[in-house]
């Protein structure tokens, strides 16, 4: 093994036997602390005094710059006395995750990251939390060479930043060094293998390359206008056919990730308006998605179109309108019902459910009250939801029936303001922090209904005495997989006698629990002649992410592969330990990008919202990042930190999926499903990063 580190350079020698060194004198501290700590245990007392005067005498001993280190060992120490508890000492099999060296003037000092803190001054040793330590935002803000400049609690620290270093350590043994300039990794058989830094970074060349616009709207300037003739002027030929279809024609369009789905149907409604607008007149267009970033992208589609008039909804903002508006009545809604409970009742099984329960429904019942009484019936009736669990096919999980009995229940329970109406000091009724004393508490579901119940009640409503108003003139439903069969019912209630509708969607990019298959969805929308169109080709991903995607749908995969339209970047698959070294990675490899790129657009996609928060943090300092949440996408350069749902629709010049381990996607349809929709979102280059086992998902293909 020494024999084959005489082949490296003399710089990445000296890293590796640097390394090597600071670990061996790491565990070496760390085996005297643990001796230290099995001998007999002296009275509470006794051990109090022996450990300040200890502290004591540290701080006495230590010089300036060591002194802040000892003083938070000192409050450290403190506290596990005060608790009773033992002192946690790092795991010696990995003590640690990065290595930060700088000098301040008076010497290089090395500071590790770890998930412990640990202190040894007598043996030049610092472990510290990274998550808390003051030290840990010079790794994250600065570069090896980088002058830096700090205010830590009691002083400023300046200095230069000398080294700065992923250290990955796997069952004691060190396994790959990742620093600013070389990456270090250590093979099966012992030997190192030294790579450019620029191996681990985003592959260049991406800027722009997404189809996202710029700011359009109310008097776009000619850029804008030109970008959109040009991707008129790109339309395939099966896109061109689609777009051209007969306006009384209802047309499903389907495709892979990528090939134009949304543009056709967005060109289809300015190219109907244009032609015909006294009869399809583009206020009496509506484009309804399912999520608010899709809304606002295709709003800003359809402006340099001409067609900026056309409604655009998502289905939410839909229901809640035409619910206040059928009703003639405010609704007040929970903000956010469980997860189980939305499943259930997205579920095609409760369309068929109900639509046979209801099916002699008396036209006097249909009064908002009365609809909603009939609903509570439903939704606390174990044994009919036991009914509609088991026709789900295993889609909607059996502990779905009592968490949505309850949650009914908390729902038509009696408001608490009026249980208190006899109270009439309002601060009687308030609690001490100046809120409702329902507020935050179950009491606040009493009288509310969740937003997936008013399409049922549309649907129990239009299906006996119909819904009143203007039809539509045309209608576009994208990402058409995610509405359900109560939704599409409604939708074509309200389609005008032509039944002018355009449907796109895949199915394999449903993730929500409402899918019903295509011929179940037109024929729920009152559309059973719509004619097909299949997209084959994916305009916005590269063949390594085609190919790819469709090992992550399996089973689930088309018959037909999609063909990719050319060749890209390599996706890039790394896997950590840890969490937190994953994070560190990618956060270096984010600001790195942004320096590069500063007109990229960069998504981090975490499998869900709390994930995305957590990531954010690490990155909240870079200008360019945002934690966009609920489809709040800005559209402009930078880096958005979202989750699969808000990103699903939308397109972006590089895209990374942060928590690619199995415990974020399992060995299930609804995981292939999501990752699938995560990777597809990018048209320059993926990446895929564990900080823990990789997703299974993925097979022999992250193997790395």
């Amino acid at each position: 093994m020494l024999q084959s580190r005489l082949d490296l350079p003399v710089e990445a020698r000296a890293v590796i036997e640097e390394e090597e060194a600071l670990l061996e004198r790491v565990r070496a501290a760390l085996e005297r602390a643990r001796e230290r700590a099995a001998r007999p245990a002296a009275p509470r007392e006794l051990r109090s005094v022996a450990a300040l005067r200890e502290l004591r005498d540290e701080a006495a001993a230590a010089s300036v710059d060591d002194l802040p280190a000892v003083l938070l060992e000192m409050s450290v120490r403190q506290r596990l006395i005060a608790q009773e508890t033992g002192e946690a000492l790092p795991d010696p099999l990995c003590p640690y995750l990065a290595h930060l060296r700088v000098d301040e003037g008076k010497g290089a000092k090395d500071y590790l990251l770890g998930h412990a803190t640990f202190l040894d001054p007598s043996a030049d040793v610092r472990i510290l939390d990274w998550r808390v330590a003051p030290v840990a935002q010079i790794f994250y803000r600065y570069r090896e060479g980088d002058e830096y400049e700090e205010a830590f609690p009691g002083r400023v620290a300046e200095g230069v930043v000398k080294a700065r270093r992923i250290v990955v350590v796997e069952r004691g043994a060190l396994t790959r060094i990742v620093g600013d300039g070389l990456v270090l990794t250590q093979g099966g058989d012992g030997r190192w293998t030294v790579a450019d830094r620029a191996a681990l970074a985003l592959q260049p060349g991406g800027a722009g390359t997404a189809a996202r616009p710029g700011s359009l709207g109310v008097g776009a300037g000619a850029q804008e206008r030109a970008r959109a003739a040009e991707v008129t002027a790109l339309l395939d030929a099966d896109q061109y056919a689609a777009v051209c279809a007969p306006p009384e024609q209802p047309l499903l369009v389907l495709g892979s990730a990528g090939s134009g789905k949304t543009t056709v149907a967005l060109h289809r409604l300015a190219r109907i308006a244009a032609l015909d607008p006294a009869r399809y007149p583009l206020a009496a267009m509506s484009v309804v998605v399912p999520e608010e970033g899709l809304a606002r992208l295709s709003r800003r589609l359809l402006a340099p179109l001409g067609a900026g008039e056309a409604q655009v909804k998502t289905l939410d903002a839909w229901s809640s309108a035409t619910a206040r508006e059928v009703f003639g009545q405010p609704i007040a809604l929970c903000a956010d019902p469980p997860a189980l409970v939305s499943s259930l009742k997205r579920h095609p099984a409760l369309y068929r459910a109900l639509r046979d329960r209801f099916a002699k429904l008396a036209r006097a019942s249909t009064t908002l009250p009365r609809l909603r009484r009939r609903l509570a019936d439903v939704f606390t009736d174990r044994g009919f939801l036991e009914g509609v669990v088991a026709a789900s096919g295993g889609d909607v999980p059996r502990s779905a029936v009592e968490e949505t009995v309850r949650h009914t229940l908390l729902q038509i329970a009696e408001p608490l303001d009026r249980q208190l109406a006899s109270i009439t000091v309002a601060s009687m009724k308030q609690a001490l922090d100046g809120r409702a004393i329902a507020e935050g508490t179950p009491d606040e579901l009493a009288g509310t209904l969740d937003v997936d119940d008013l399409p049922i009640l549309l649907f129990l409503r239009a299906s006996r005495v119909g819904l009143d108003g203007a039809g539509w003139s045309h209608l576009v439903l994208d990402e058409a997989e995610d509405v359900s069969l109560f939704e599409l019912f409604v939708l074509g209630k309200l389609l005008g006698e032509t039944r002018s509708v355009t449907l796109a969607g895949d199915e394999a990019q449903q993730t929500s629990s409402s899918f019903a298959g295509w011929d179940g969805a037109r024929s729920a929308l009152g559309v059973g002649d719509a004619a097909t169109c299949r997209l084959a080709v994916s305009y916005r991903c590269p063949r390594p992410v085609t190919e790819l995607a469709r090992r992550l749908l399996g089973k689930l995969a088309p018959e037909a592969p999609a063909r990719a339209a050319r060749d890209g970047a390599p996706i890039g698959f790394f896997r950590f330990p840890s969490e937190a070294q994953a994070h560190l990675f990618l956060a270096g490899a984010l600001r790195d990008l942004a320096d590069r790129e500063p007109r990229a657009s960069v998504a981090v996609i975490a499998r869900d919202e709390a994930a995305a928060r957590q990531f954010h943090a690490l990155v909240a300092e870079l200008p360019e990042a945002r934690l966009v949440l609920e489809g709040e996408f800005s559209f402009e350069p930078g880096i958005d930190v979202t989750d699969v749902d808000s990103a699903k629709g939308l397109e972006f010049d590089y895209v990374v999926v942060p928590d690619a381990t199995a415990a974020a996607y399992p060995m299930t349809d609804e995981a292939r499903r999501r990752l699938h929709v995560a990777a597809t979102r990018t048209s320059h280059q993926l990446w895929l990063i564990s900080g823990a086992a990789w997703s299974p998902l993925l097979g022999d293909v992250g193997a790395s």
